[in-house]
């Protein structure tokens, strides 16, 4: 059961970064699909990200035929939500923001590290299996 069900999140994973994907290529500025959807952006840098997800649903599919690359999928997630955390916390994005919340990131932040511990619990359940 859980094999199944680390294999559909999984698979989770893989439409939700083409979806990111989608929105940052086409500027479609909507939470969750674009992280920090209310500040000011280049569409060239957009495009940039778009293509870094799309490498990410290919990752994320890989894991699912290949299980063995599950810890460096489960790495690059933390990086990401390290990553994210980190401009959250910075000088540049609280300049952006002139004293505006930063609340909407860190929700988004937290759904991507949930994301994250859902996936490591079900891979530290099963971790050659998919």
């Amino acid at each position: 059961m859980n094999q199944s069900l680390l294999r559909y999140s999984l698979l989770f994973g893989v439409f939700l970064f083409c979806a990111m994907a989608t929105a940052h290529f086409f500027g479609l500025k909507y939470p969750l699909l674009f992280v920090y959807f209310d500040t000011p952006f280049h569409a060239y840098q957009d495009k940039i990200i778009a293509f870094t997800l799309v490498t990410y649903a290919c990752f994320f599919y890989s894991a699912i035929r290949a299980p063995q690359i599950m810890p460096a999928v489960l790495l690059a997630l933390t990086v990401t939500v390290l990553g994210l955390c980190a401009v959250n916390l910075s000088e540049a994005l609280a300049q952006v923001l002139d004293g505006r919340s930063t609340w909407a990131y860190w929700a988004q932040t937290g759904v991507f590290a949930g994301y994250l511990l859902w996936l490591a619990f079900l891979y530290r359940r099963h971790p050659h299996q998919t």
